[in-house]
């Protein structure tokens, strides 16, 4: 069997990643086998990928050639990665495959030593790559070239802004982009239970607390503003909103929300 593209791991960001892939026609998905872990996950994901894409358990012997493509996607959880590597057979030839990893927390030094002889690339997309708003930060193993940098950019850069970046960055890209989205969420629900406690109807609330924060988010981006840039477009003097930036502050969301990024990066550290 010649594919264009294994992928090891079929969950929501490597659906993510695959599909637009897919709608373009590059890989075909005619060229693509994805290795899960069940037979019950292969036949599952069946009904709802799309048709000619080859989904396989683990345990079948077609899982090989997932392996043998000249790029594999590895979107696997990072504690199943040792016994992964153990099933992943050598690399035959003289051109090396090119191996991209999402998996958080697994630096290039582990990704190299669990699989040697392969050319490995480490992303780490955040959660809005789901609706193709994400971002991606990249770092380049050793052996990385233009072509496979011009693959990788093309798996992400369908559904997220990609940022090339130091390895040694990533644990703060990945604290603010990849747990930021829950911090949003935290927000986006504190205010919608604030409306709700003074009166609006709770689907109204959230709907309306969600937009609030898209729009904000928009306007800061389009227009290219500074955060305090925007908040003094916002807080007239003696206004509502001065009224309630001084409780936010004497409750101290700005330290909350500096040492949740600063916690996130050191515990990804940890991680390695």
């Amino acid at each position: 069997m010649t594919l264009s593209l294994g992928v090891i791991g079929l969950g929501r960001m490597a659906q993510a990643l695959l599909l637009p892939l897919l709608e373009q026609g590059d890989p075909a998905a005619t060229d693509v086998v994805a290795v899960v872990g069940q037979q019950t996950s292969a036949d599952r994901l069946a009904q709802t990928m799309p048709t000619g894409l080859t989904i396989v358990p683990s345990s079948d012997a077609r899982a090989a050639a997932a392996w043998k493509a000249p790029v594999q996607l590895l979107a696997i959880k990072p504690y199943q990665l040792d016994q992964v590597a153990s099933m992943a057979p050598p690399v035959q030839g003289h051109e090396p495959s090119l191996l991209i990893s999402v998996l958080a927390g697994v630096t290039l030094e582990r990704l190299q030593r669990a699989f040697p002889g392969r050319v490995c690339v480490r992303a780490v997309p955040n959660t809005p790559s789901l609706v193709r708003a994400g971002l991606t930060g990249l770092a380049w193993g050793e052996g990385v070239n233009a072509r496979h940098q011009q693959q990788v950019h093309a798996f992400f850069s369908p559904v997220s802004e990609v940022l090339e970046l130091p390895e040694e960055r990533l644990d703060a890209f990945l604290a603010l982009t990849s747990s930021g989205p829950a911090y949003v969420a935290m927000m986006a629900e504190a205010m919608a239970d604030g409306a709700v406690a003074v009166g609006m109807p709770r689907d109204q609330a959230l709907h309306l607390a969600n937009r609030t924060l898209a729009g904000t988010a928009a306007l800061l981006h389009e227009q290219q503003l500074h955060p305090a840039q925007l908040k003094d477009m916002v807080a007239s003097p003696g206004g509502t909103t001065m009224a309630a930036i001084r409780r936010l502050e004497q409750s101290g969301l700005r330290s909350a929300l500096i040492e949740a990024v600063v916690a996130a990066a050191e515990h990804g550290r940890k991680l390695r």
